[in-house]
């Protein structure tokens, strides 16, 4: 039984399988999220909470302590380390590698709700808690400067209105505010003058909620008709509370502004942001799982314009980090890697074959093989990145491999005599279960890969799968649109005469007969010298580095200072600048 007969005797029909083909892939590549690495859901979630102003000591007693033991019920959670800082508590939940980690989020957010009885009340919001992705490097940052306008300022625009509208844009996922923090009255009080007046800083911090409440204050009734009584009790500025009255002492009143500095400032003042030696706020942009990197950052270029319109008119917004120029040149290294790869294995096929009809084939079915892996990676939910890539390119030389076994024996046919139709259909004939048996092996040596468990399977299941799918491909064209080609493309050859690459290939044959013969000569020589090789290579193999993946340049240089715990955090904003300046 022969596969090949049906779709040779139907070019019609194997002209419309290699168009649909080449259609699917097309309209897949343009659909295909873009990325560095593939979109790995990493059974790994990250909760954090926030409390402007409180210690690192107090925010792992009152916030961590808890959400930890609620979070430690959960089942499958294999580690839990928590980061505390300034107001942040960050707490990092790994989860078994087999554990959905849909139903693991769900679980935390129970957990977070049940903690919220033994998390402390001026925890102003829930903890928020999202899925780490390792492809989840920021890719846009995003600085705010102004000549004119406080950071509290800065910050409150950025808040307000950048975050909101980035936020409705395509392939944007969560995005953090950097470098201040929101307007706040700061009321800073003084020990000396509290401890003459005999007044404890609880006092002064009822006094402050109950100035500050905004409480329903009811409604009148007059006849017919009702009223209701509106009013806010909340003060915005720093003026109203300099004449609050914390306590009477001697029959006199204690003005706040007697105790304390009333100013109008930020909730915390313990972080800053710089951008080329100017006080700046950062907007931090994270990707979307699932979506297109360079695309997302096309948008977010596009509206920018728009959003900087709806700012003061000092307002600067500038594109600090741009990951997407990385990512594209490293996609763009790839994808011209596999274009040269292709070329070069129709230009072998056409030095061997001599004859351009006879490349035209494999020119022909290693792109068709290549392009419509695309259309399934787009079903499974893959993406365009450098894993994928490596994947295709290493699949020219496999993919090849089948429609160049059946044109080689169907070009033998031709050139025994055999009609190009006859010769098609008995060539593929003879092969079909050789290339199907290629293929087949070819996709076991890469289930070891699939089966790997880990964060490495994790991260090498997409390579392997999209590999294995570009091998079905081509084993599909190399049965069906190969040998149709062969039939209608070839033709009887005629009687040649010896060409210039035919003495080549003459001349290195006698060479490599000749050195054959010295090295059988000399065979004690020559197991020597591969057991010094052997040895060689285990000793060497010791000192070659290793790494997870390879280092490459993305044109980014990052660092960190690291000062002693006693800085102030003025010194420590000062040395900050200091070396931005020498940098």
């Amino acid at each position: 039984m022969n596969p090949s007969a049906l779709f040779i005797r139907r070019p019609v029909a194997t002209t419309l399988l290699a168009i649909a083909i080449a259609l699917s892939g097309l309209l897949a590549v343009f659909r295909l999220p873009v990325g560095p690495l593939p979109n790995t859901a990493f059974p790994v979630i990250v909760v954090q909470a926030t409390m402007a102003g409180a210690s690192p000591e107090t925010m792992a007693s009152t916030v961590a302590e808890p959400l930890e033991k609620r979070l430690g019920t959960i089942a499958e959670v294999n580690e839990l380390t928590s980061i505390n800082s300034v107001g942040t508590s960050l707490i990092v939940i790994q989860f078994g590698l087999t554990r959905d980690i849909n139903g693991a989020a769900r679980d935390v957010e129970a957990a977070i709700q049940a903690s919220r009885a033994d998390l402390p009340t001026t925890l102003r919001s829930n903890p928020t808690y999202r899925q780490y992705n390792p492809a989840e490097a920021p890719l846009a940052v995003l600085a705010l400067t102004s000549d004119t306008l406080t950071t509290a300022q800065l910050y409150d625009s950025a808040d307000s209105v950048i975050q909101q509208q980035l936020s409705q844009i395509t392939g944007v996922g969560q995005i953090t505010v950097g470098g201040g923090a929101l307007p706040a009255v700061r009321v800073e009080l003084q020990p000396g003058k509290l401890n003459s007046y005999g007044i404890g800083l609880e006092d002064v911090r009822a006094s402050l909620s109950a100035a500050n409440a905004d409480s329903a204050k009811g409604h009148i009734d007059q006849k017919d008709q009702r009223y209701e009584v509106l009013s806010n009790d909340q003060i915005k500025k720093a003026a109203p509370y300099r004449d609050l009255v914390i306590a009477y002492r001697s029959g006199a009143p204690v003005m706040l502004r007697d105790v304390a500095d009333v100013i109008d400032s930020n909730e915390s003042i313990r972080n800053a942001g710089l951008y080329n030696g100017k006080a700046a706020v950062l907007v931090i942009v994270f990707p979307q799982p699932g979506g297109n990197i360079v695309r997302t950052v096309q948008q977010i270029r596009a509206v920018l314009p728009s959003i900087e319109a709806t700012l003061p008119g000092d307002v600067k917004v500038h594109v600090a980090v741009d990951h997407s120029q990385s990512v594209c040149a490293s996609v763009g290294d790839t994808g011209r890697t596999l274009f040269i790869a292709v070329l070069l294995v129709v230009g072998v096929v056409f030095v061997f074959l001599r004859s351009p009809r006879s490349a035209l084939i494999p020119a022909v079915a290693l792109p068709l093989s290549i392009v419509g892996t695309f259309g399934p990676m787009y079903l499974l939910g893959y993406s365009i990145d450098n894993l994928s890539l490596m994947a295709l390119t290493i699949g020219t030389g496999f993919v090849v491999d089948d429609a160049v076994v059946v044109l080689e024996n169907v070009m033998r046919h031709i050139e025994a005599g055999m009609p190009p139709h006859e010769a098609a259909l008995k060539g593929s004939g003879e092969v079909a279960f050789t290339v199907l048996s290629m293929s087949l092996s070819l996709i076991a040596v890469f289930l070891p890969i699939l089966l790997m468990p880990g964060i490495v399977g994790l991260l090498f299941h997409e390579f392997a799968v999209t590999l294995s799918i570009a091998i079905l491909i081509s084993l599909v064209v190399s049965l069906t649109i190969t040998p149709a080609m062969c039939a209608y493309l070839l033709k009887q050859a005629p009687e040649q005469k010896p060409r210039w690459i035919d003495r080549m290939f003459e001349r290195m044959t006698q060479a490599y007969s000749r050195s054959l013969t010295a090295v059988l000569d000399h065979s004690l020589l020559v197991v020597l010298v591969l057991i010094a090789l052997i040895v060689a290579n285990v000793a060497l193999f010791r000192y070659v580095p290793s790494t997870f993946f390879p280092e490459q340049d993305n044109g980014t240089l990052m660092g960190q200072i690291i000062a002693d715990q006693s800085i102030s955090f003025p010194a420590m904003k000062q040395k900050l600048a200091q070396l931005q300046a020498i940098v």
